[in-house]
Parts: structure tokens; sequence; C-alpha cells
């Protein structure tokens, strides 16, 4: 973590000892005195115990050092932080999240009446069980933030939660790659935008998505700039590294292949397909194995996997050309045959709607963390 200014620290550790004997500290309440000494905006950082210690303490670590860090790394004296930070969760009692990491929050959504944003942090939840009945003091407490004109902004699966409170019906919003199906299937006035990773859409209504696990960098590069200004951003991104994800989630993403349904039939094609998704015409095979019509093998295999016929078996041979990508030097044209693709035309046009890049710089952007793993491990 940046050093921040000796006081800063003082602050944090004296407040960190009266949590821990069970003291009420009420300095860190926005109420009207502070607000009238302490003019900073209030970034509230919102989490629990399915949050992951890498995103609540990521974003703690860098807004609570803007305006701070960068002077102590050039000037060698701390300047003064800008933002005024907190960990809010259900109460204040300290918890562990996520990797058993103990969590001492600022203060519980009881004591927090207002605030300038609201961030909710990655609360993990399986990728086919929505959260429902979990988190209500939460999703109380953040819609009444929302009805005082707090921004709701949310990281990973924490748009989930998000979307559990209704605010996000009819918007566009970024979330986790993995949970696409659940939000068609359990939130369908919610249209998640796969490749995005920072969905600002809806900034006019005050909600703001980001997609998953480090997606918190976009996100927090976005709310410096809108509240500390664009030179403080960017002298944020040169003490912490900090690069926007330029092109995007789908070059991150993976088929999610979903087993766990009770049609026998579908998982049955299922089974075959794996093995033999290269074949000339997969989907008529499947529907031939099956015994059904094209269209009711359709339906059935939509029902149970989210997927088309065609989606799946396009999902299943990219999957396999990536692998090839990350971890050989195959020529590409000799890739697209492996898989199923004789135009390696079609191929391309295929792995790039499915990727957002070309096969060729999909090679570049990912056969170099291959390559180092391969070195370490030689």
């Amino acid at each position: 973590m940046a050093k921040t200014t000796k006081t800063g620290h003082k602050c944090r550790r004296g407040r960190q000892k009266a949590q821990h004997h069970g003291k009420s500290d009420n300095s860190h309440f926005r109420d009207e005195t502070l607000m009238a000494t302490n003019p900073r905006p209030l970034i509230c950082l919102l989490a629990s115990e399915d949050t992951s210690p890498m995103v609540v303490f990521s974003l703690f670590d860098v807004l609570s050092t803007v305006g701070a860090a960068f002077e102590d790394m050039v000037n060698g004296v701390a300047g003064e932080e800008l933002l005024d930070v907190k960990i809010v969760a259900k109460n204040i009692e300290p918890f562990r999240c996520i990797g058993d990491v103990l969590i001492e929050p600022h203060a519980g959504v009881d004591n927090i009446d207002s605030a300038d944003v609201v961030v909710v942090c990655d609360m993990y939840t399986p990728i086919d069980t929505p959260p429902r009945g979990c988190y209500q003091a939460e999703i109380a407490w953040l819609k009444r933030m929302y009805a005082r004109n707090a921004l709701l902004c949310s990281v990973c699966t924490g748009s989930v939660v998000l979307a559990e409170t209704g605010l996000l019906d009819g918007f566009e919003v970024s979330g986790h790659w993995a949970y696409r199906h659940m939000f068609r299937e359990h939130y369908p006035n919610v249209k998640v935008i796969e490749d995005s990773v920072l969905n600002l859409s809806a900034e006019h209504k005050r909600l703001v998505t980001a997609g998953g696990g480090s997606s918190w960098q976009d996100l927090v590069i976005y709310l410096i700039e809108k509240f500390c200004g664009l030179q403080q951003a960017v002298y944020t991104t040169k003490v912490y590294l900090l690069a926007p994800h330029a092109d995007g989630q789908l070059p991150f993403a993976a088929m999610t292949q979903r087993n766990q349904h009770s049609d026998a039939l579908i998982l049955d094609c299922q089974g075959w397909i794996a093995d033999n998704f290269s074949c000339v015409n997969p989907v008529a095979q499947m529907a031939e194995r099956s015994g059904l019509s094209s269209r009711t093998f359709a339906r059935r295999f939509r029902a149970a996997t989210g997927y088309q016929p065609i989606e799946y078996a396009q999902g299943l041979r990219i999957e396999a050309a990536k692998q090839i990508l990350e971890s050989e030097t195959t020529a590409i044209e000799e890739i697209s045959n492996m898989v199923g693709y004789e135009d390696p035309t079609s191929f391309r046009r295929i792995f790039k709607r499915n990727t957002g890049l070309t096969p060729a710089i999909y090679r570049k952007k990912f056969c170099s963390i291959v390559g180092r793993a391969n070195h370490l491990n030689a």
C-alpha cells in the first residue's frame, strides 16, 4: 500500500483500535459537523462475507491515497488525501470475507445516512443461483442511498446485488462474464453488455457498473477523474500502474458449459459434442441423435443450456482454438481446420465475434503469459 500522510495513518490506527475494543468512533459518520469541516467526497465500499479481499482492499487502498501518494513518490512529502473512503457492511462488527481475511468495517449500513458514492464490491454467488433473499439490509440501504442522490456503482458480481434492488431495470450493465446467463434468466429487464468493462450508459441515472474482477481499476480511474480531476486520475495510474482494459472483457471470457440440469437427452448430446465438435454439421448430428425434430431439439437445448445449438458448437470450437493459440505455434489456417472450419476466413470472423480479437492478436496477448509460465517451470 502506498504511504499516506502520517496524520492519516494515525487516525486509521486509532479508529481501528477503538473498533477493536468495541468503542464508538462517531468521527467517521458523515454528520453535518463532519461535512462542514471535511468537504471531501464520501465513497462507501459495501462489502460482505462473500466479498473478495482483492476488490475491497484494492479499492480502499487506491481511493484513500488519491492526492497523497503521488506527491510522496515524487517529492517525498505526502499531499492531502482528497477522498473520504469507508468500508461499510451490514453492521460494524468485524467479519471474515473470502479467504478467511479479516475486515473491520468503518460503519454499518445504519450508520451512514448519505454518501456521494456507494460501490457494491463483488459478492460471490454460484453462477446459477441468484442471491434471492440475501443482503436484505444492504439492499434496503442501497435504495436509501440512491434516493438521497448517491452515485451507485458495482464491481464484478456486485452488479447482481445491484440488480436485486430493481434499480438496474431497463438499463445496460457490465458484470462478470460468467453471470451473463443468470442475468438473462433471472433479471430479464437488465441487459448485460458482455464486452463492456465499464458501463456508463446509465451514468445520467447515477448508475455505473464494472465488469469482472480487476475491472475495479477502470472504475477507480473513472471515480478519481469525476471527483478529483483528470490530473489526479493520471497521477494515480502512475503510482499503482493501473491501466484500463482497452480490449474489453471478451478476450478473457470462457464458455460456461451448464451441465447441472435434468434433461438427460440434452446431457447426452452435450457429452457427445464435447468429443465431436469438429465434425461436419455437428448440430444436425446432435438433433438426429436426440430423435427430435430440429425445432424441438433447438428449443429443449436452449432451455437446458442457455445456448442455441449452433452457438454451443461454435463455442466449443473457439474454446479449443483458444487453447491451441495460447500454447502452440500452429498456423492459424491449420487451427481452423483442426477445430472444424474448412474456411479460415469464417473461422477468423467467428473467433473475433466470440473473443473481440483476431486469432493473431489473441495469440500475442496470451502466449506471452504461457511462455513466462513455461520458463518458470523449466
